[in-house]
């Protein structure tokens, strides 16, 4: 399983959103080039981006950052926020971002991320974000009547890479995952699933190990304020996951 470090861009500095709402902002450091170097320092070995400015008005807003973040580390980086049509996704990935993920327009366009993932094989991964377990898109200002399930099956056989699940109403709150609501995904679909929302302690991530060891499709976590807060420590994180790698039969291994 793969723990990534989220780093939120807003107005070109790493925040972090409450609830998704973008007046409930921390700043947790103003140079996301120095923050990605961190990470990377302690061992990670992927970093999940996000262009919040991006997801709200549907362009990309802290390109600069973003660009500065690749430079910086020798790490795949897995992005999101405003990417909403083939000439972006192409453009990021010859910037050399590693995968790319579509959330607004994987819901209003489903055709479109059928293309873009014949285009750009292994490099595509959608976002399910819900809050009280419904979608929400355009920068999770809209919430519609389609749910996580729903949602994830329509990309099941068209090459999408992993869904990865965000628990709006846990995201920020250290309130721990919704576990019920992450198996009932991970069963109902055959695609790979990244967890984030709420992963706040070393508690809450064994807690999802233990659900992987039944559910091996669960191949990764994303977390933000716990790291960023000193909540969960970072090193003892990827040492827990490195230990459950090792436990782990061969098969299941990622």
């Amino acid at each position: 399983m793969i723990l990534f470090p989220a780093i939120d861009l807003k107005d070109g500095v790493c925040v972090r959103l409450l609830q998704g709402d973008m007046t409930q902002v921390t700043v947790f450091n103003t140079d996301p080039a120095d923050q990605a170097r961190r990470f990377a320092g302690l061992g990670c070995n992927w970093l999940h981006v996000v262009d919040l400015d991006g997801a709200c008005t549907g362009q990309p807003v802290n390109a600069t950052a973003v660009e500065a973040i690749i430079a910086a580390v020798d790490l795949p980086v897995q992005l999101g926020g405003g990417i909403r049509d083939l000439a972006r996704i192409a453009l990021w990935l010859e910037k050399g971002v590693q995968r790319v993920i579509l959330g607004t327009a994987a819901l209003h366009d489903p055709a479109f991320v059928k293309t873009a993932c014949s285009l750009f094989p292994g490099k595509i991964a959608v976002s399910l974000d819900t809050r009280a377990h419904r979608i929400a898109v355009a920068g999770w200002t809209e919430t519609t009547s389609v749910t996580a399930v729903e949602l994830a099956r329509r990309f099941e056989d068209v090459g999408v890479a992993a869904v990865i699940h965000t628990d709006i109403d846990r995201d920020g709150v250290m309130a721990g995952p919704d576990l019920t609501a992450v198996t009932d995904l991970a069963r109902s679909i055959t695609l790979p699933v990244i967890v984030a929302g709420g992963i706040s302690s070393l508690e809450d991530l064994q807690a999802i190990l233990t659900l992987a060891r039944s559910l091996p499709k669960l191949s990764g976590v994303i977390v933000g304020r716990a790291l960023y807060s000193g909540c969960l420590d970072l090193r003892q994180a990827l040492s827990l996951l490195a230990e459950s790698q090792e436990n782990t039969p061969s098969e299941h291994s990622h």
